[in-house]
């Protein structure tokens, strides 16, 4: 079995393995033909694009393996894959850590097959502890598989009035509610106001925080398909959503509010905020994101009339004997997540990024 080219980061067309000619490491050169790729290809997710590449290595210092495979001279498979090594979390190859999807995006079963056949070579190389797809469908069924998570996804109509007729009566309440309160929403080309509301909302509930580094870089990576909702109350911020635009997708990814938030159904007014702006620019489907079952983001999600849909998160085991188990649920972290809580915001956000980095 050949090694793969470590110094191929550094140089173009240099294929992965020495005996599979068309795997290739994606390069500066090839990175629109990748985005063309992910534009068309029905398998891919605006979590496969070029940019995560660059926003990953610089926000948290990742190697990162972007694969493609080639045929005559044009891409027809990718797996973006990013390797953390982690002594607290382990050490994985995944695709793709700090997203909901990922896995192979392929036009042909034998594109597929050459970049799994890469994948799985790769992680035995590297001696990871295991090797992770997030796929939107199964793939490999035969490897252990996680029934955590579900996503929510529906179609949006093409007026605003049948979209909140759609959200179910209680549900809609809130959103009246929010109007109600006089509530306003804005569109910030910086992360400022977000990344307050975001930040507070994720230590109220005990869990890590990104570096505001992280989200400056996704807004400047992703430019005008990458947008910072705020809601706000006699211009105060009360709540604030980054979301992603693709295709004909809205997905709303980081959200979060303060702590007038719940009292003012400002969350709910946002969501409503956001169906309805992506409805007027012609907008097909909203994309709720990825939640754990039996969770209040679950149950939220459930109230405004969408039905979960499974995700089909596989593993194949190298150095690991059990796939992991790093998420809040965990009756383990829960001593954590209770210290966690009662630290101050400003040291929260200054620890966080070094803790979240790693998880993935």
């Amino acid at each position: 079995m050949s090694t793969p080219d470590v110094g191929a980061h550094q140089q173009a067309r240099v294929p992965l393995f020495a005996d599979i000619a068309n795997v290739f490491l994606l390069q500066t050169d090839a990175v629109a033909a990748w985005d063309d790729f992910v534009a068309t290809c029905p398998d891919a997710t605006f979590f496969h694009r070029a940019g995560w590449q660059y926003v990953i290595e610089q926000a948290f210092g990742h190697r990162t393996w972007f694969l493609y495979t080639e045929m005559a001279g044009e891409i027809h498979g990718i797996l973006p894959l990013v390797e953390i090594d982690s002594v607290l979390f382990g050490h994985s190859l995944s695709s793709l850590p700090f997203c909901v999807y990922g896995g192979i995006a392929a036009q042909s079963d034998v594109a597929r097959s050459v970049l799994d056949d890469a994948a799985q070579r790769l992680a035995a190389q590297l001696k990871v502890d295991y090797l992770e797809y997030r796929n939107l469908k199964p793939f490999h069924t035969d490897w252990p598989t996680k029934n955590l998570y579900v996503t929510f996804r529906r179609e949006i109509n093409d007026d605003n009035e049948s979209n909140l007729l759609a959200i179910p009566r209680k549900q809609r309440a809130m959103v009246r509610k929010g109007i109600k309160n006089g509530l306003e929403s804005c569109i910030d080309e910086v992360v400022d106001r977000f990344f307050y509301a975001y930040s507070v909302s994720v230590h109220r509930l005990g869990t890590p925080v990104f570096s505001k580094r992280y989200f400056q870089l996704l807004k400047t990576t992703f430019a005008e398909d990458c947008e910072l909702l705020i809601i706000t109350q006699e211009n105060e911020v009360v709540s604030a959503v980054m979301s992603f635009y693709f295709r004909d997708e809205v997905l709303p990814y980081y959200g979060g509010g303060t702590d007038k938030a719940r009292d003012l159904a400002a969350n709910d007014f946002m969501y409503w905020e956001l169906m309805r702006r992506a409805c007027e620019r012609g907008y097909k489907i909203f994309d709720f994101g990825r939640s754990k079952q039996g969770t209040g983001s679950f149950s939220f999600k459930k109230n405004w009339g969408f039905e979960p849909q499974p995700l089909f998160y596989e593993y194949q085991l190298h150095q690991a004997k059990a796939i992991p188990d790093h998420n809040p649920l965990n009756p383990k972290y829960q001593f954590f997540i209770k210290a966690w809580q009662n630290l101050p915001l400003p040291l929260a956000n200054l620890i966080g990024p070094h803790i979240v980095r790693n998880l993935g």
